[in-house]
């Protein structure tokens, strides 16, 4: 079992994300997933998280990720809203995060103990791709490169969300957040 957190704001498609992973994985891998949105706060710009679960196995929890594995940053300010993306993390817990920022990286290394990092600039690869600075499907794309997705599942379940126009914009997004990701 896997159990991953999305962090970010409101307005950058973080529960649409969730959704996404889940379908590549549950439609385009044959494995279960669950995704558990927390609603009441969505304010465009306020701090939104939502949680997924994978399995090999028949999900039988629905209730948030107290534990994760992986936690998912889509804006690298979220600390500066008092949100504490390292809470119930564990030893061994991945971060991927959308920054190029190296101080960043650090910050978020020596103020939260993350050993692993993945890191790719998600909202320039958007903007470059789906013209607009929303680094949902991009961030899908670092994830796998972690290599908890395929990235071949990824580009179809964005695909099949957005449809042709925009999912190959995404998807195209998503590929080169793939490539470009990198470990801290």
């Amino acid at each position: 079992m896997i159990k991953i957190k999305f962090y970010g704001l409101g307005g950058q498609g973080i529960v649409t994300a969730a959704k996404i992973l889940s379908k590549a994985v549950s439609i385009h891998e044959g494995k279960y997933a669950i995704t558990i949105p927390a609603y009441g706060h969505e304010r465009r710009g306020a701090p939104v998280y939502t949680d997924i679960v994978i399995d090999d196995e028949k999900i039988l929890l629905n209730c948030f990720v107290y534990d994760p594995d992986i936690v998912l940053v889509m804006d690298e300010t979220i600390i500066e809203k008092n949100v504490d993306v390292s809470k119930g993390k564990k030893e061994n817990t991945l971060l991927v995060i959308n920054t190029d920022n190296t101080a960043t990286l650090e910050k978020y290394r020596d103020s939260y103990g993350f050993r692993r990092i993945f890191y790719v600039d998600a909202t320039k690869l958007a903007i470059q791709n789906i013209g607009r600075g929303i680094p949902n499907g991009a961030m899908l794309g670092a994830l796998a490169g972690t290599g908890i997705v395929n990235i071949d599942s990824i580009e179809l379940a964005l695909k099949e969300n957005f449809g042709v126009k925009a999912g190959d914009k995404n998807a195209k997004a998503a590929r080169d957040s793939y490539q470009y990701v990198r470990e801290f």
